[in-house]
């Protein structure tokens, strides 16, 4: 099972882009969906993006048109692409598998996003 370790985090103004990349461990050729959650304090970890292995894309709505999710199977690694962001999108943004993410397990240290106004 492959590991996944999320950075790229940061402070940035409102307006600001950040991009945040996800290693794994191992290869994600055959991985179908991987997925960007968030969690913001005091609030459960919610889906903001996935991305399947043919490259279909779907988006949180408070998100779309402003995030972009990519995949690099040569690289084993997944992007977040954030421009245009609001201080709603503070919080800690974590990448797993589709599946591991819908059974709860297969969670990392995330890495922190922090929007100001």
């Amino acid at each position: 099972q492959v590991q996944l370790v999320e950075s790229g985090g940061g402070l940035v103004q409102a307006g600001g882009s950040l991009r945040l990349s996800c290693v794994a461990s191992g290869s994600i050729f055959s991985i179908n969906s991987l997925t960007w959650y968030r969690q913001a304090p005091g609030t459960q970890r919610t889906f903001v993006a996935a991305i399947t292995n043919r490259g279909n894309a779907n988006y949180l709505p408070s998100v779309k048109g402003r995030f972009t999710i990519s995949r690099d199977s040569a690289k084993n690694t997944i992007y977040l692409q954030m421009n245009s962001l609001k201080p709603e999108d503070t919080a800690v943004y974590y990448c797993n598998t589709l599946s591991n993410a819908v059974n709860g397990r297969g969670w990392g240290q995330g890495t922190q996003v922090t929007v100001s106004s």
